[in-house]
């Protein structure tokens, strides 16, 4: 139960996100600056738990794409404890395809827009994670109710890579293992 202030946990804890220390808000990934290492990672999950139990699944899925920025290397070993979040996005999109979990949007046209616009550091490597999520997100998202954006599709003449090469494109310059923890992922559905 919340006490007086917190916001109400609306959502049970994802599984495949650590455990939210309280309801997080927007500086638990600031105070890191320019650092985009493992503890920017592990705030950005922890950040994207607190959003999703606060029934905010749409906000939780930005934290995750925040997620995705880090600069991780092996060295580092959080992606052994805490692999790069797909099975997280799949989990939180299943739930909340499937009941009233708050606001999700439209994951499959947000993906889509920030694989065609992503800029900024590391901006190849995210640009193929997007494409992975857009990928992971049509699988899911069923029955016509969240639809690419088909007119930037055409003004654009935008290619939309499959979901194997954008896993190969991830494999080569992505974190160390992301490429065969997509496969475990996206395999079952």
């Amino acid at each position: 139960m919340a006490t007086a202030g917190e916001i109400p946990l609306v959502n049970p804890a994802c599984p495949h996100l650590p455990e939210a220390c309280g309801h997080e808000d927007f500086s638990i990934t600031r105070r890191h600056g320019g650092e985009k290492g493992a503890a920017f990672y592990l705030d950005a999950l922890r950040y994207a738990q607190s959003q999703w139990q606060g029934g905010k699944p749409a906000q939780a899925i930005l934290q995750l794409n925040k997620a995705w920025m880090a600069d991780l290397t092996v060295d580092e070993g959080v992606l052994e404890g805490h692999p790069p979040p797909y099975a997280a996005l799949v989990w939180i999109l299943e739930m909340a395809a499937a009941g009233d979990c708050g606001f999700l949007g439209n994951p499959v046209r947000h993906f889509q827009h920030l694989a065609s616009r992503m800029s900024g550091p590391r901006r190849e490597i995210r640009a193929w994670r997007a494409w992975v999520c857009f990928r992971l997100a049509e699988r899911i998202l069923t029955g016509g109710h969240h639809p690419r954006d088909g007119v930037q599709l055409a003004r654009e003449g935008l290619a939309v890579p499959s979901l194997g090469r954008a896993v190969v494109e991830v494999a080569k310059i992505g974190w160390p293992g992301e490429g065969p923890e997509i496969v475990r992922v996206a395999e079952p559905l």
